[in-house]
């Protein structure tokens, strides 16, 4: 996808060295997790209880049921951790947040904003923030895991775009700190009732259910868009990706807009 070509804004090379820096250093032992969702909430609250269009973005850790079985846990942690912060630092660097980690997936969004010309704008980003993906795994987190006997990191992404609902999926609650040595239960109700509370919020729509499924078709190290991106991609764009035909026994599901017909994907070549 080498004609697909990222903001100017982005600098793939400096992303591929920053992380591999970090790599190092925590395969060398001085850990360095920056990972935070807080951005994340703070734009979904400007929308809560309300209807956004996003581009939906879904990063999967290839082979984590075998890498469990081969690799002993605080290993296979390192890698998680690992895999869980480039993936969301590249998710930043093209305009994107993480919504959250769902065991060994990335799942985040792009949003776009009430102008229809901002859907081309989104939808290019999402993919560029996919190619960067797999550029910076390939060639410069692999060859690190390898030089410590770590098995290569391989992925599989997803991409699609529709309207979702903000929800609030609870409270996160923060006591205040009073009298933390007294725990009796008169105490403990005091600090849950003068504690702090911020809602939580998450996305609800098909568009997330379809960016997850659809990322299981993809080859390895390949991602997979669903009609309604490749639809607003210009025609230079649309000849780095091919349909996948796919057996409705295995895909059968419909179309975003109508209901109805088989819902059609495209990969890159």
């Amino acid at each position: 996808m080498d004609k697909l070509e990222t903001s100017p804004l982005v600098d793939v090379n400096s992303i591929m060295e920053k992380s591999q820096s970090r790599v190092w250093n925590a395969l060398g032992g001085e850990r360095e997790f920056i990972i935070s969702v807080a951005e994340t909430q703070n734009v979904l609250s400007k929308f809560a209880r309300s209807k956004m269009k996003f581009v939906i973005l879904n990063v999967d850790l290839v082979g984590s049921t075998k890498l469990s079985m081969n690799l002993p846990l605080d290993r296979l942690a390192k890698m998680i951790q690992t895999f869980n912060q480039e993936m969301s630092i590249i998710v930043k660097e093209f305009g994107g947040f993480v919504l959250k980690y769902v065991g060994d997936a990335v799942l985040a969004f792009f949003v776009i904003s009430s102008r229809q010309s901002q859907v081309k704008g989104a939808c290019t980003s999402a993919i560029n923030c996919a190619k960067c993906m797999l550029q910076v795994t390939n060639n410069g987190i692999s060859p690190i895991l390898n030089q410590y006997n770590c098995p290569e990191i391989n992925l599989r992404i997803g991409i699609d775009f529709g309207e979702n609902a903000i929800i609030q999926s609870g409270w996160d609650i923060h006591p205040n700190m009073i009298d933390m040595e007294d725990d009796s239960y008169n105490n403990i109700t005091k600090k849950v009732q003068n504690s702090i509370k911020k809602p939580i919020y998450d996305i609800l729509g098909y568009s997330i259910s379809i960016a997850v499924k659809m990322t299981t078709l993809a080859n390895t190290n390949h991602m997979v868009i669903g009609q309604l991106i490749y639809d607003v991609l210009d025609d230079s764009q649309k000849a780095l990706f091919q349909q996948l035909d796919i057996s409705s026994a295995i895909w059968s599901y419909a179309s975003n807009n109508t209901g109805e017909n088989i819902y059609n994907v495209y990969t890159n070549i």
